[in-house]
């Protein structure tokens, strides 16, 4: 995994990892355990300082039940025994007629005993939590494996937005791949959601990594990912995993040598690839193909290969329907020809973020569908040349 893989799949990791560390920090020391001792000390002294009309020395139960929510459980057994010492040291020093009594004492001893528990199942929780983002994370890679930069000769970048924060990943798939034939991209979106739709996307990407390899056509490519789903979908209808999948996708080519001005595409029903470049934006074919998976109502056929103008200096944007139908408060569609005519770069890296914190900003976080963004463009030969286009990945 290259470094700029690395940093996102920290950043996709972070959310949970934070909730594993301490809530209080000092530079790199924990200080966690800070509010609940100064509560420890100053529930006391008010305790002290006021009337006997006004006890508060009960309180102190308070001490471990914050210590469960913030500290480890050492800390929390620590704090719930201080709690229990300092209550009858306190009681004891006010006259007979104005102590609280035993009963507020058996309070704070089972108040620390719950304080405690409560800790110890807080941090067993956080730790299946944990065990489950692993999971998920590495479910994650084995679908949607980092796509080295420069794979193919092709400066890339990627992002994935899933709407089920610990699923971490559905139905939209991505992926290049070289080939001694040109790199080819795949991007698209499985019908519906669920481990179901998971799997749909991992036969999809499977197929493409081995036939996007080898086949020197990409016709031939797109009726072996036509095959593929609905393979998936018969074996998913004998082992009576509900009904048939289908799904949206860009296929693309980028011929090598002297066609190096030009790339073909095939679209099965997905929204339209847009291009940025020095000349602006603009809107690659409309997909009049079926989805994958419905070559049926298509007398068999898959859409026909598309050969479009691309430069060099040109970047090719793809994404699901997580941007194109991402919504405010208000039900406004996010205008994503509007945010892109404002880019300042079409580097790969600055488009997919651009798009990405639009998504977000638009919907105010709250996704409601899972979104796969990839920018790709050419390398520079120089620079492409350090690269083997004829690696599998």
């Amino acid at each position: 995994m290259d470094h700029t893989a690395r940093r996102r799949a920290e950043r996709r990791r972070r959310p949970l990892l934070a909730a594993a560390e301490p809530v209080l920090r000092m530079g790199r020391m924990d200080v966690s355990w800070l509010l609940p001792a100064l509560l420890l000390v100053a529930i006391p002294l008010v305790d002290w300082a006021t009337s006997g009309d006004f006890r508060i020395i009960t309180w102190i139960v308070l001490v471990p039940a914050i210590a469960a929510a913030v500290c480890g459980v050492w800390a929390t057994t620590l704090l719930a025994a201080a709690s229990a010492v300092t209550y009858p040291l306190v009681d004891l020093t006010w006259a007979s007629d104005q102590r609280e009594g035993p009963d507020d004492f058996l309070l704070v001893l089972v108040g620390g005993g719950l304080s405690v528990l409560a800790a110890w199942l807080r941090r067993r929780a956080l730790t299946h939590l944990l065990s489950v983002e692993n999971a998920a994370e590495a479910t994650r890679l084995a679908v949607l494996r980092p796509i080295p930069q420069g794979a193919g000769g092709l400066e890339s970048a990627s992002a994935y937005l899933s709407a089920d924060v610990a699923a971490r990943v559905g139905g939209d798939f991505f992926d290049v791949q070289p080939s001694p034939h040109g790199p080819r991209v795949l991007l698209g979106d499985v019908q519906g959601k669920g481990t179901t739709a998971v799997d749909a996307a991992a036969a999809l990407l499977s197929t493409f990594r081995e036939a996007g390899y080898h086949e020197a056509d990409l016709t031939t490519l797109a009726e072996r990912l036509e095959l593929r789903m609905n393979r998936h979908n018969r074996l998913a209808a004998r082992l009576g995993q509900g009904d048939e999948r289908f799904a949206t996708a860009v296929l693309v080519g980028f011929p090598p040598g002297r066609e190096g001005r030009f790339l073909d595409l095939v679209n099965f029903g997905h929204a339209s690839p847009l291009v940025l470049g020095p000349r602006g934006l603009r809107s690659l074919p409309e997909g009049v193909g079926r989805p994958l998976g419905l070559s049926r109502l298509a007398d068999g056929g898959v859409p026909p290969v598309l050969r479009v103008p691309f430069e060099p200096s040109e970047t090719l944007l793809l994404f699901t329907d997580g941007v194109t139908e991402a919504r405010d408060r208000h039900g406004t569609f996010l205008p994503v020809a509007d945010r892109l005519t404002t880019a300042a770069s079409t580097a790969p890296a600055d488009l997919v973020d651009l798009v990405r914190q639009a998504v977000l900003a638009h919907t105010g976080g709250r996704l409601t569908d899972d979104t796969a963004i990839l920018a790709v463009r050419r390398m520079p030969p120089t620079q492409a040349a350090h690269y083997d286009a004829g690696v599998t990945v």
